[in-house]
């Protein structure tokens, strides 16, 4: 995979939410731009005045241990042995730009329309709550509405059926001209 360009919709799939920001992991990064993760993180390191708290951070303990089901690192040997660093779309390309490979700069381009791609779906996701959500309260107002319209149509009702029960059951008015 290092040659090629992994699809967007297989990159969506490898970005993850944590505190609240969607991030991708610094393996990932460096095997998407085709360079082991020491060697990624080994740029980021030496170019870290390009990487503020909102472009990349590092994952706590208990953050890599909820998330480790996500990966196939081991516990012990062989295994990671510092926290992982996590990027954000801004530091996938800042990390693209520090690599500076044709592959880092075609893959960082890919990562970003990944990203744009996922926040289109959530907008999209949201769009479509929130008109559910307006739906609802028209339907509501609605049937307020013809709930009012339903007991004005059974008051005329009952108005008519004792206006009748009162002819049928007095004397009948006579129609039409009574000499006095």
């Amino acid at each position: 995979m290092p040659k090629e360009i992994i699809q967007q919709e297989t990159l969506a799939l490898k970005i993850f939410l944590v505190r609240g920001v969607k991030v991708i992991f610094d393996a990932t990064l460096g095997e998407i731009y085709g360079i082991t993760t020491k060697r990624l993180n080994e740029q980021v390191r030496r170019n870290i005045e390009r990487f503020p708290k909102d472009f990349m951070f590092r994952l706590t303990r208990r953050e890599a241990n909820a998330l480790r089901s996500h990966f196939a690192t081991s516990k012990g040997r062989g295994g990671r042995r510092h926290l992982p660093y996590v990027f954000t779309e801004y530091g996938a390309i800042q990390a693209a730009n520090v690599i500076n490979s044709k592959t880092a700069i075609q893959a960082g381009i890919s990562v970003v329309r990944a990203f744009a791609r996922l926040r289109e779906m959530v907008s999209a996701h949201k769009e479509l709550s929130a008109k559910l959500t307006e739906l609802e309260r028209k339907l509501d107002g609605h049937d307020t509405e013809i709930k009012t319209i339903v007991n004005i149509i059974r008051q005329l009702m009952n108005e008519m059926n004792q206006s009748q029960n009162n002819e049928h059951s007095g004397s009948k008015k006579q129609i039409g001209f009574t000499p006095g």
